[in-house]
């Protein structure tokens, strides 16, 4: 795929990830739909990488003056729901890690559990509404995502929190740099010292 298609998608993906709250895999679909590439595999779609520097391009041009307090308040979610399953060793990761949130995206946790059972327990025991719903994990198999919903004060309104179950080998993978030497994610230590800096 040429350079410039590649970044025509990236362009269109971001404007659908900061105006719609889509992931990335799907608004790269969808991007290269609207611009009439429906025969694109997937391996010729832009890299998330690219995506993601189109993404803060966008957030800078068209949301700069409230891009940055939804953010914090989408990182104030996360950590009361990091805070109260500390248990099962919390880590951020997406958007609200990353940086590029806005009001319509969710947060999202990964818990590194001994028993992928724990965290459901802990959630009922705190009397927690939740949804069960699963994906693939990085084995391959299916693994449990835990789906809540909080009460945002600051931003007015309810805010989807997905808790990813991995188990607890799964941690030492889990944080190893990104190819530009980026941490995919953070516990709530990390992510603390991230809201100090910005």
């Amino acid at each position: 795929m040429s350079s410039h298609l590649s970044a025509e998608l990236a362009s269109a993906a971001a404007r659908l990830i900061v105006e719609e709250g889509m992931e990335y895999g799907p608004a790269k679909r969808r991007a290269a739909k609207q611009l009439g590439k429906h025969s694109v595999r997937p391996v010729d779609l832009p890299g998330n990488d690219e995506v993601e520097d189109e993404v803060r391009a966008y957030i800078e041009l068209f949301c700069a003056d409230t891009q940055p307090a939804e953010l914090q308040a989408l990182r104030q979610v996360a950590i009361l729901w990091m805070e109260r399953l500390q248990a099962f060793r919390p880590y951020l990761t997406g958007a609200v890690w990353r940086g590029t949130a806005t009001r319509l995206n969710s947060v999202h946790l990964q818990l590194f559990c001994d028993d992928s059972k724990e965290a459901e327990l802990a959630l009922i025991d705190k009397r927690v509404d939740y949804d069960v719903g699963s994906l693939d994990g990085p084995r391959g198999k299916p693994i449990d995502v835990l789906t809540v919903s909080s009460m945002s004060a600051e931003l007015g309104e309810s805010v989807t929190v997905h808790l990813t179950i991995l188990d607890h080998d799964d941690l030492r993978g889990a944080l190893k740099p990104d190819a530009r030497g980026q941490s995919e994610r953070g516990d709530l230590a990390a992510l603390r010292r991230r809201m100090e800096l910005a």
